[in-house]
C-alpha cells in the first residue's frame, strides 16, 4: 500500500520501501524478458543491439502477412506460385518446388513449424511492392520503424546470413508482442508441434521450440540458428492472468537453448507477483488547487493499479505524485476523471512504472470571497517569495 504522505509543491512522496528483484544470470549473448500483462521489463542485457536474428526474424515476415490476411490482400485458401529463387533456399525449407501452387495456410504453418524458408520467400514475393524479395525485406524494414523497432534492418525474408540482416531482441519482443496482441485469431498456429506438408519432409515435421511440450503454458513463438548468430528463442508463456514475452539470442547449443528458455520461464513466473497498490475509490494524494471552491483535489488512479513486484518484496514500494501545480481552477472547474498528475512507481531492481492520476471529484471556480481571499495572500506574501506558496 501506499503510505507516509509529504507534499510540495510540483510533488508528493511516498516514503516506501521493497526488497530488489533478484537477477536472472543468462548466459545468452543478448536477453530481454517481459511481464506482457502489466508491461513491466524484467531483465535486459544488450537489448538494443543490433545482432544477426537467423530465423528469429521470419516472425516479421509472418507480421506482414497477417496483416495482408487482416487487409483482404491475402486469403488462407489462396494457392501461391513458387519461383526459381524461392527453391533455390537450402537450410530449412518445406521441400517446394517451381510445380507447386501452394496454399496460404500451409505456407504459414510451413514457416512457424518447420521454419521454411522458402516458404518465406513465396510469401515475401506475393506481397513485396516489386514482386522481388530484395523489395519485401525493404518494406519490412519500412514497417518495422514504424512499429517503433529501431534497431531492425532487413536483407532477406527467412533471416538467411546476410551483411546488414541485424535486429535487436528488444525488437523481437516488441515484434513478439504485437503479433500476440494483433493477431489473436493466428496466435494458436504458433502452439502446434508438429506439421507434416505433403508427406515431403519426415525429417522436417517438428516444431524446434523446446518449450512447448513441457506444460509450462509455453505457446510460441519462433526459433533461430547459424553460426554468426549462435542459438535463440523467441518465446511466450501464459500462466494463470499472466504472460511473459522472452528473447534469448547467442546461446552456444540447442540444449542450452532449451535449459535458459524453461529456467527464463519458471523464474519470471516464481519470483515475481502482481499486487494492486490502488484503486480507483481511494485518493493517494492531494493537489492543491488555484481559484477553486475548494483548496485541494483528491488525486487516484483511472483504474485499479496492479503492479508486478519480487515475491520477497514488503507491500510498500517506493513512488513519488507529480503534478505542474497549483491545479488551475480560475477559469474552469476541474472535472472528476482529468487527468491532473502522474504516479511514478519505483521498484528496486525493476524499472520505473509511470500511471496517471485523475480527479477524485469536482472542484468549482471559486466565487468572489475566493477570489478576494486569494487576492489578499497575494498581497500579503508577495514580500516573501510566490504567493502561490500561500495556498
Amino acid at each position: 500500500m501506499l503510505t507516509s504522505l509529504r507534499s510540495s509543491v510540483l510533488s508528493l512522496g511516498l516514503a516506501l520501501f521493497a526488497l530488489p528483484a533478484q537477477a536472472f544470470d543468462t548466459t545468452a549473448r543478448a536477453a530481454y524478458v517481459m511481464d506482457q500483462t502489466t508491461g513491466t521489463v524484467l531483465l535486459s542485457k544488450d537489448a538494443d543491439q543490433p545482432l544477426p536474428p537467423a530465423s528469429m526474424s521470419k516472425l516479421m515476415t509472418l507480421y506482414v502477412a497477417f496483416e495482408a490476411l487482416r487487409d483482404g490482400r491475402l486469403t488462407l485458401d489462396e494457392e501461391l506460385p513458387v519461383s526459381e529463387h524461392a527453391m533455390s533456399y537450402g537450410g530449412s525449407t518445406m521441400f517446394l518446388n517451381t510445380q507447386d501452387r501452394v496454399r496460404v495456410e500451409d505456407l504459414l504453418r510451413g514457416i512457424i513449424v518447420l521454419s521454411g524458408n522458402d516458404a518465406c520467400v513465396v510469401i515475401a514475393e506475393a506481397l513485396s511492392p516489386d514482386g522481388t524479395e530484395a523489395g519485401f525485406a525493404r518494406y519490412m524494414t519500412q514497417r518495422a520503424e514504424q512499429m517503433g523497432m529501431n534497431s531492425s534492418n532487413f536483407a532477406n525474408s527467412n533471416g538467411w546470413p546476410a551483411a546488414g540482416h541485424m535486429m535487436s531482441v528488444h525488437d523481437l519482443a516488441v515484434l513478439a508482442d504485437r503479433l500476440i496482441t494483433d493477431f489473436p485469431e493466428y496466435y494458436p498456429l504458433f502452439a502446434e508441434e508438429e506439421f507434416e506438408f505433403d508427406g515431403r519432409a519426415p525429417s522436417n515435421s517438428r516444431n524446434r521450440n523446446p518449450l512447448l511440450k513441457l506444460g509450462i503454458g509455453a505457446d510460441g513463438l519462433k526459433t533461430g540458428h547459424t553460426q554468426e548468430a549462435g542459438y535463440g528463442l523467441v518465446g511466450s508463456a501464459k500462466q494463470g492472468d499472466r504472460r511473459v514475452i522472452f528473447v534469448l539470442s547467442g546461446l552456444d547449443s540447442t540444449a542450452r537453448r532449451a535449459e535458459e528458455a524453461e529456467a527464463v520461464v519458471n523464474w519470471s513466473f516464481r519470483n515475481f507477483v502482481e499486487r494492486t497498490i490502488a484503486n480507483s475509490e481511494a485518493p493517494i494524494a492531494e493537489a492543491k488547487v488555484w481559484m477553486g471552491a475548494e483548496k485541494t483535489v483528491g488525486l487516484v488512479p483511472d483504474g485499479d493499479l496492479t503492479i508486478l513486484l519480487p515475491v520477497l518484496g514488503d507491500k510498500d514500494v517506493k513512488a513519488e505524485v507529480v503534478y505542474d501545480g497549483p491545479v488551475d481552477a480560475s477559469s474552469e472547474p476541474i472535472k472528476k476523471g482529468q487527468k491532473l498528475a502522474e504516479l511514478v512507481i519505483k521498484p528496486e531492481g525493476l524499472p520505473e512504472i509511470r500511471r496517471p492520476l485523475v480527479a477524485a471529484n469536482d472542484v468549482a471556480t471559486g466565487g468572489f470571497v475566493v477570489r478576494m481571499m486569494t487576492v489578499g495572500s497575494i498581497v500579503l506574501t508577495d514580500v516573501i517569495g510566490n504567493p502561490l506558496d500561500a495556498l
